[in-house]
């Protein structure tokens, strides 16, 4: 029996693969650093410090919209207006990201639908949205239309406890009364989830012995939102509601959406959509004509087939180019400044920056916040994707 023959080190395909990348990691890491401490030696020479010892100082402005983090002008510090700044953009990102797939979802759909008004109006919509700068979208909504539609603070629109104006959406704010309660109704909706997960898994194992499908949708939301409000009155009816009442100039207490947090949100959904719906159009149409023409002979109607055979194999052509729109409707939010609502460029990379005058430390904080946004929404979808991939035999 022939011993096996050793190939040298220098030879080993392997081994030159892992020096080569070890190699390049050492000449990137060497050139950032080099550029960092350029930088810093440039601005010591210009009498200019660097360094952190500013985020225990007080900031001296304010910021409006903070719904998660308690900040008082006078006392908060800058290190503060950095976490209100992430918090801020994550929530218009993440609202972004819903509707926009909502909507683009629906508009490619409709965009290959065989009414020709239907679909040519689907077309009109992502030519419009699509080609015009996000800039200039969001300016539009919020100075062209909604600042001079809406009323005035003192002729809000009234609906119930709920006001809309100019400044933005006011409404009733929960306040904990009793935390056991809360607490107590916390675990009975986790129970409750729990529940209709397993339902929904037993749904599906039926729907695949038997061909009978459930409305597990809505039966999931009618049990979630009936079972929700009795498990809340079982645990005490823990919550008060804050309710904005109007004062001399502006509404006081409750909950206030500005406006111009809408209008972002609103331009990002519109714009963001419009490319979704372009994925879509094109994930659908990468299915085989002959897997729909079996849907239809085995009996599926157009709805069926859509949902059964057609939608789950245009996901695979779908799911990588929409990640790519998820990332630019988190990076676009910066536009915000345009309209004065306060995300992490604004406060941190614009007013902060401007006051402090830590340029280094600030604009490489706000680089890696969006830095690990990307790939924690890259990291998530990829995993989507990969789970929905075709595995073959």
């Amino acid at each position: 029996m022939t011993e096996r023959t050793r190939i040298p080190l220098h030879r080993d395909p392997k081994v030159r693969a892992i020096l080569v990348q070890v190699l390049a990691a050492v000449v990137v890491g060497y050139g950032f650093y080099s550029l960092f401490q350029t930088t810093v030696d440039n601005l010591v020479a210009r009498g200019i410090q660097t360094g952190t010892s500013f985020f225990d100082e007080v900031a001296p402005f304010q910021i409006g919209f903070t719904p998660f983090f308690d900040y008082t002008l006078g006392e908060s510090k800058y290190i503060d207006v950095f976490f209100v700044g992430i918090q801020n953009t994550i929530l218009v990102a993440v609202l972004g990201i819903i509707a926009a797939t909502l909507l683009g979802f629906f508009i490619g759909v409709i965009r290959l639908s065989p009414n020709w008004l239907v679909s040519r109006g689907a077309l009109v919509y992502i030519e419009v949205f699509r080609n015009v700068p996000l800039l200039l979208q969001i300016m539009f909504w919020n100075f062209a239309i909604f600042l001079p539609t809406l009323p005035a603070p003192k002729n809000s629109i009234a609906m119930g406890a709920f006001y809309l104006n100019a400044r933005g959406f006011h409404t009733p704010l929960p306040v904990i009364e009793n935390t056991t309660g809360v607490a107590i109704w916390i675990a009975l909706l986790t129970v409750l989830g729990i529940g209709l997960l397993m339902f929904a898994r037993r749904a599906k194992v039926r729907f695949e012995e038997t061909g009978q499908r459930l409305p597990v949708l809505w039966i999931s939301l009618a049990v979630l939102i009936i079972g929700g409000y009795i498990f809340y009155l079982v645990s005490g009816s823990p919550l008060s509601f804050d309710e904005p009442v109007l004062g001399r100039f502006n509404f006081k207490g409750g909950g206030q959406l500005p406006l111009p947090l809408f209008s972002l949100w609103f331009a990002l959904t519109l714009y963001t959509s419009a490319f979704i719906a372009e994925n879509v159009r094109a994930g659908i149409q990468s299915v085989s004509h002959g897997q729909t023409e079996a849907a239809y002979a085995l009996g599926l109607s157009r709805k069926n087939t859509v949902n059964l055979v057609t939608i789950p194999q245009a996901l695979r052509v779908i799911i990588p180019p929409t990640i790519s729109q998820y990332l630019n409707l988190t990076k676009n939010s910066s536009l915000a400044v345009a309209v004065g609502y306060e995300e992490l460029v604004a406060v941190w990379a614009g007013i902060t920056l401007n006051q402090t005058g830590q340029a280094l430390v600030i604009i490489g904080m706000t680089v890696a916040v969006y830095e690990c946004l990307s790939l924690l929404t890259s990291f998530v979808l990829n995993w989507y994707n990969k789970r929905i991939q075709l595995t073959e035999r």
